[in-house]
C-alpha cells in the first residue's frame, strides 16, 4: 500500500465498494480506537475493587472515570487544528504513545492520586485517537463511500460499551485489577506497528494558526460544563452548588467561545460555519440527540440487570452482548443502504427499530423472561447501528475533504456532551423514580434489599425517556438529504 492520501481511492473511485486499501485502513483505525472505547467500560466494572485496593470512599473513586472523561473531552477541540498543522497520522501515532504510556503507569500506580493522574493522561491520548481515525477514513473513502466506511469505525464505537463489562468482569475476577490497564499494551503496540507501515502520509497544513483564545475558551468550558453533568448524577441533581456552578461557568465559556468564533469564521478553534450546511446540522442533531438515549439506556441496562436481577458484572456483560450483535449486524447494511438510497430512509426505520426494542424494557420487571429481554436488545442493536454512523456518514459529505479535520472535531466534542449529559439525567431520572416508588431504599445496598418488582418498575419509567428522545430525534432525521450531498 503507498504511502499517499492520492492514491488510497478519494474521490475517483469507479466503484461504491470498499477496496483493500480502505478496509486496511479501517482495520488499523479499528484496533487503534477499540482500545479507548473498551477501556471506559472495563475500568467502570473495575471501580469498586480499586475503592477497595486504594481504601478509599466512592466521592474520590469515581474520580478515575471522571478524570479521564474530562481529559478525554477537553482535548477533542484540539483535533482539527493539530491533524491539519502535524497530519493526521503524525497525531495518531502520538495519541496512541501518549495512551499506552498512561495505560503503563496507571497499572503501576501506588496511590488513589496517581491512579487519577495517569487516568487524565490516557484520557489526553484517547481523546484524539477517533476523532482523528475518522478523519482518515473519511478523506480516504470519498462521499460515495462515506456510509460503508463510517459503518467500519462504528464498529468499536457499539461494541466496546458491550464487550467492556464482560473483559473487565473476566480480569477482576480471575487476576490483578492492573490487568485492566495492562492488557492495552499489547494491542498497542501492534497497532503503532500497523500505523508506522499502513497508515497515509498526508501534506501537513502549516498555513492555519491555532486558535489559542478559542481554546482557553472551549476546552475549560466543555470540561467544567462535563464536571458539572458529573457531579448532578453523583449527587442526584443540579440543586448543590459546586454543581450548579459548574455547570453555569461551563456553560457560559461555550457561550463565549460561540460568539468568539462566528467572529472568526473558518479560523476558529471548531469552524461553525459548518454547521450553515443542512447536512452536517441535521446530521449532528440527530447524532446528539440519539447519543442522550444511546448513553442514558448503557447506564441504565447494567443497572437494571445487577440491582433488579442480582447478576455479577461478567453475567451482565454477557447479557448485553444482544446489543452489539445487533449493531454488527446492521451496521454494514445501513451503510450500503446510506450510500444507495440516503440517509433519510435509513436512518428513520433504524430509530423505528431502537425505539421499538426500547419499548420492551418500558415494561420490565423483576422476573422478564431473558429471551425476551435478549431480543429487544438485538433489536435495540440494530437500530442503533442503523442510526448514529450512517448520520455521521452525511455529515462529513456534506464538507469538503479538508474540512474534515474540523468537521470530525465538531462531531466529537457533541458526542461526548451528550454522553455526560445523557448519563447525567438518566441517572437522576432513576434515582428520582426510586424515590418516589421505594423511598425506603439508601443507596446501592439499600436498593438489593428492596423489592425488586418495585424497583423495577422505577426502571421502566425511566426507559420512556430514551423512546421520547428517539422520537424527537426522527425530526432532525426526516430532514437529512434523501441522496448523500455531493462534497463540495
Amino acid at each position: 500500500m503507498t504511502q499517499t492520501v492520492a492514491n488510497t481511492g478519494f474521490g475517483d473511485a469507479p466503484s461504491r465498494a470498499l477496496d483493500r486499501d480502505i478496509l486496511t485502513l479501517g482495520a488499523v483505525v479499528v484496533l487503534g480506537t477499540i482500545m479507548t472505547i473498551l477501556d471506559v467500560t472495563i475500568v467502570n466494572v473495575a471501580v469498586p475493587t480499586l475503592g477497595a485496593e486504594f481504601d478509599t470512599s466512592i466521592s474520590t473513586i469515581q474520580w478515575v472515570l471522571t478524570g479521564y472523561m474530562l481529559a478525554f473531552a477537553s482535548v477533542i477541540p484540539l483535533t482539527g487544528w493539530a491533524t491539519e498543522r502535524f497530519g493526521a497520522k503524525r497525531v495518531w501515532v502520538a495519541s496512541l504513545v501518549v495512551f499506552l504510556l498512561g495505560s503503563l503507569l496507571a497499572a503501576a500506580a501506588w496511590s488513589i492520586g496517581a491512579l487519577i493522574a495517569f487516568r487524565v493522561l490516557q484520557g489526553f491520548g484517547a481523546g484524539m485517537i477517533l476523532p482523528v481515525g475518522q478523519t482518515i477514513l473519511a478523506q480516504a473513502a470519498g462521499p460515495e463511500r462515506m456510509g460503508r466506511v463510517m459503518s467500519v469505525i462504528g464498529v468499536p464505537m457499539l461494541l466496546g460499551p458491550i464487550l467492556g463489562p464482560v473483559i473487565g468482569g473476566a480480569i477482576v475476577g480471575s487476576v490483578s485489577w492492573r490487568w485492566i490497564f495492562l492488557i492495552n499494551l499489547p494491542v498497542g503496540i501492534v497497532a503503532l506497528a500497523a500505523a508506522a507501515k499502513l497508515l497515509p502520509s498526508v501534506q501537513p497544513r502549516p498555513g492555519r494558526g491555532l486558535d489559542v483564545r478559542g481554546l482557553a475558551l472551549l476546552s475549560p468550558g466543555i470540561a467544567i460544563f462535563l464536571y458539572g453533568i458529573a457531579e448532578a448524577g453523583t449527587h442526584g441533581g443540579f440543586g448543590a452548588a459546586r454543581t450548579l456552578v459548574a455547570t453555569i461557568a461551563g456553560l457560559a465559556l461555550v457561550a463565549a467561545f460561540v460568539w468568539h468564533a462566528t467572529r472568526l469564521g473558518k479560523r476558529a478553534l471548531i469552524d461553525l460555519t459548518l454547521f450553515l450546511r443542512r447536512g452536517f446540522a441535521t446530521a449532528a442533531l440527530t447524532n446528539l440527540l440519539l447519543g442522550l438515549a444511546l448513553f442514558g439506556a448503557l447506564v441504565l441496562l447494567p443497572l437494571y440487570y445487577q440491582l433488579v436481577r442480582h447478576e455479577t458484572p461478567l453475567a451482565t456483560g454477557l447479557l448485553l452482548i444482544p446489543q452489539g450483535l445487533g449493531a454488527a449486524l446492521a451496521m454494514p447494511i445501513a451503510g450500503r443502504l446510506t450510500d444507495e438510497l440516503g440517509a433519510r430512509v435509513v436512518v428513520p426505520v433504524g430509530m423505528a427499530l431502537a425505539a421499538l426494542g426500547m419499548l420492551a424494557f418500558t415494561q420490565v420487571g423483576d422476573d422478564t423472561s431473558y429471551v425476551l429481554l435478549s431480543a429487544a436488545l438485538l433489536v435495540i442493536g440494530a437500530g442503533l447501528g442503523a442510526t448514529i454512523m450512517p448520520a455521521m456518514a452525511v455529515a462529513f459529505a456534506s464538507v469538503s475533504r479538508e474540512a474534515i479535520p474540523r468537521a470530525t472535531a465538531a462531531l466529537n466534542a457533541i458526542q461526548r456532551i451528550a454522553g455526560a449529559i445523557g448519563t447525567a439525567v438518566f441517572a437522576i431520572v432513576l434515582q428520582r423514580n426510586i424515590d418516589a416508588g421505594v423511598p425506603s431504599a439508601d443507596g446501592i445496598d439499600g436498593l438489593a434489599s428492596a423489592a425488586s418488582a418495585q424497583v423495577a418498575d422505577a426502571f421502566g419509567s425511566t426507559f420512556w425517556l430514551a423512546v421520547a428522545l428517539i422520537a424527537v430525534a426522527l425530526v432532525p432525521a426526516l430532514l437529512l438529504p434523501r441522496k448523500a450531498p455531493r462534497r463540495p
